[in-house]
């Protein structure tokens, strides 16, 4: 035993203790948001090295870089009094150990050793040459939507053959299966594996060589896993196959902090873990260090309404702090404005900006919010994404918008004349170019002389005529041709009609549903603007006048001289990359229903959790200030409609939560906050009908209502805010010597 191995339990708590001095055997640490899960990580390794373990025997799987570096640090600045170094720990990402592990059981993973790693361009770019190989149309089978399909059968450990194996009649099922099997020929061809063969590759070694298999489970005889709450189907594999006869394997997650299963992780695998591991010790964490009362108290009632929940007692010993304030809003102008009034508030009294996050669930609802600290001269930054502006799709779009405006826009034209594909691929263009250049001509130009190249394809000319006439078409109706078209009903052709909006509805994933969002805003931005005050000529300005005023304004946008390098930026994220951050101050904007909870996981008790999970990772972010906004009314395409508070306000205990006055007159002077307390199956009571079972909930702009069904009234649609409905225990036999069921 290390001499000073004590010093590595000081300052802990007793759970933190009962984690970290726990060598032997299956353990699951439940590691509730800053309940110091990386010191509980790190100085468990440690100790287990002063304990006598050879630190060659430790394995520590984590997700990024960034954390495994940070742990290998920590546990040898713990250890560097002795004569051991931790570096011998292997503590690395999945995917580097896995590519670690190939090379040197090169064949028999039936990979080759010299082997090239795709990274997500690569990958793209296989995927576009995928699609053509199998003769599909590209757009209508995009990388993103093909790729994510792929990614899906790798990490259940569907191989290509047995993806054709099993493919049935289903038309869609048996294209991937077309263009999976031509992806992997491309990659078998250039000797490269892409991120997820790694994982793939790995667990399906493990899990037919047994000397393999065996050799590893001997080398690492200690084996701990980080967020393991975020592994897929190919990780869990991987993890329970190298876990030996000793079975010392540590695992450490929490399962409400689960939000990436559109990315393939499986929230069972930790919440099976005692099954997997019989016998398996737990050690829940559930003291936060991070955050004050009333934040820990909400967002802990909050996730106690999710069926997957584990039991762990989440507090805290920092005082209670201010209450979660739960604030609404007429619109999202309205709803943005009161969230940049509260951060100057919190700045004049010494936060700094970089210590304040505004989060959001998705992408779109951060041009709203971006424009008001732009206008406020509040310094922000988009993290871990793009500013709404320079977003690829929203790139895409307004150079169309300028072609409109500009026939001589030769960036914007190079920019969308294939995108999305139509046929005219770079020798096409070249052929273009060269033709502008004996000319003497601009590009733009030569492409209405494409039919007069003689080195030009026919079907590649109609294609450049198809889009010049486009083009023309939409500048012929901005400029005075139509008078029935406004600027957001010009912006809305032009996303149909150059095929936008069809490439990313075709789409499968996240993502595009996110690019079409993003392009929904797009039009709502241009149905929101307004010429500068004192130019009083655009108010009878043609459409493309208005849009070539429009883009300008855009275009002027710059945010780079904002930052105040001494107290840095407002950081706006969604709550998907917020993930593992923490701020002094957070406001979560569009609590809505079918925004939080986003309107994909209505009706589906799995997805409706997820959404759950989300909105509890982002309350924990906070350490002492947290708002809850949402708007009465959002613009979406340029239509505002009524929207109704997130069913998650009203999961709020509410002694830890302050509700802010309603002055919107659609509201009626007071919030209708949807009440979760019924759940369809109830058994209840009214004191005119009598005894009845709940048969539908649901949650109105005025309040939520149940449709009742009594026995001796029939159905009825209640207001509870007003029924005064009773609970009935059922274990009352309430229904008891009554003939009628229900």
């Amino acid at each position: 035993m290390h001499e000073d191995a004590g010093t590595l339990l000081e300052g802990l708590t007793e759970a933190q203790r009962d984690a970290v001095t726990t060598m032997d055997g299956p353990l699951l640490v439940l590691a509730g948001p800053g309940s110091g899960k990386t010191t509980v990580v790190t100085r468990r390794i440690a100790w287990l090295i002063a304990h006598g373990v050879p630190p060659w025997r430790i394995l520590a799987l984590t997700f990024t870089n960034k954390a495994a570096g940070a742990m290998r640090d920590r546990v040898d600045l713990l250890l560097q009094q002795g004569d051991v170094d931790a570096r011998d720990v292997t503590c690395m990402t999945y995917h580097g150990f896995c590519a670690r592990i190939l090379r040197q059981y090169a064949d028999a993973a039936g990979v080759p050793p010299g082997f090239s790693i795709y990274d997500t361009t690569d990958r793209r770019s296989v995927l576009k040459q995928a699609v053509r190989k199998a003769e599909l149309d590209p757009a209508n089978w995009t990388p993103a939507s093909v790729g994510e399909s792929i990614s899906s059968c790798k990490s259940m450990l569907v191989t290509a053959d047995a993806h054709e194996e099993h493919a049935g009649g289903d038309f869609y099922t048996r294209t991937i299966g077309r263009v999976y099997r031509a992806y992997e020929e491309i990659m078998h061809a250039n000797d490269a594996l892409d991120f997820d063969d790694l994982l793939m590759r790995m667990a399906l070694m493990l899990r037919d060589d047994a000397a393999v298999r065996d050799t590893l489970q001997d080398r690492y005889r200690h084996l701990m896993i980080d967020e393991y709450q975020d592994t897929n189907h190919a990780q869990f594999l991987i993890a329970t196959s190298l876990v030996g006869p000793g079975r010392n394997i540590c695992v450490v997650g929490d399962p409400d902090q689960s939000i990436y299963a559109w990315r393939g992780a499986d929230v069972q695998n930790i919440l099976e873990f005692e099954e997997q591991f019989p016998n398996a010790k737990v050690v829940p964490l559930g003291r936060n260090f991070r955050s004050t009362g009333h934040v820990v108290a909400a967002s802990a009632q909050l996730i106690g309404h999710n069926a997957s929940h584990m039991q762990k007692e989440l507090h805290t010993q920092l005082e209670d702090g201010a209450r979660v304030l739960l604030q609404p809003a007429g619109d999202e102008h309205e709803e943005a404005a009161s969230i940049l009034a509260a951060f100057k508030e919190h700045a004049s009294s010494g936060i700094q900006w970089n210590e304040m996050a505004v989060l959001y669930r998705i992408n779109a609802l951060s041009r709203v919010l971006e424009q008001a600290f732009r206008d406020g001269g509040v310094p922000y930054v988009v993290a871990r994404g793009t500013a709404f502006y320079e977003r690829a799709e929203i790139k895409d779009a307004l150079a169309y918008l300028r072609l409109v405006v500009n026939r001589n826009d030769d960036t914007a034209l190079r920019r969308v004349i294939n995108s999305p594909p139509r046929g005219i691929g770079k020798t096409s263009l070249s052929r273009v170019e060269q033709h502008a250049m004996l000319g003497n001509i601009r590009l733009g130009e030569a492409l209405r002389e494409a039919g007069q190249i003689d080195t030009m394809a026919a079907r590649a000319a109609r294609s450049i005529a198809a889009f010049v006439e486009m083009i023309d078409r939409w500048r012929a109706t901005a400029d005075g041709g139509s008078l029935i078209m406004d600027l957001p009903d010009l912006v809305t052709c032009v996303i149909r009609e150059s095929g936008l909006e069809k490439t990313f509805k075709t789409g499968r994933g996240d993502e595009d549903m996110a690019r079409l969002e993003n392009l929904d805003e797009l039009v709502t931005a241009a149905a929101e603007w307004t010429p500068p005050p004192g130019d009083e000529s655009t108010e009878s300005a043609t459409i493309l006048e208005q849009l070539a005023a429009w883009l300008e304004s855009i275009a002027l946008v710059s945010d780079a001289d904002m930052v105040d390098p001494e107290r840095g930026a407002v950081t706006l994220m969604t709550l998907h990359a917020a993930k593992g951050l923490e701020f002094d101050v957070v406001a979560i904007a569009g609590l809505e229903q079918g925004l939080l909870p986003h309107g994909r996981s209505m009706g589906e008790e799995n997805g409706l959790e997820e959404e759950r999970r989300l909105c509890y990772v982002g309350m924990t972010r906070a350490r002492s200030r947290l708002s809850l906004t949402w708007a009465h009314r959002r613009t979406v395409r340029g239509i505002t409609e009524r929207a109704m508070p997130s069913q998650f306000l009203g999961e709020l205990p509410d002694d830890a939560v302050e509700r802010a006055v309603d002055h919107d007159p659609w509201s009626g002077g007071r919030s209708a906050v949807p009440d979760t307390n019924w759940k369809v199956g109830m058994t209840v009571r009214h004191s005119t009908f009598g005894l009845g079972v709940i048969r539908r909930v649901i949650h109105r702009p005025r309040g939520t209502t149940a449709t009742v069904d009594f026995l001796e009234y029939g159905q009825r649609t209640l207001l509870v805010a007003h029924a005064k409905l009773e609970r009935v225990d059922p274990e009352e036999r309430p229904w008891e010597g009554i003939d009628v069921p229900l």
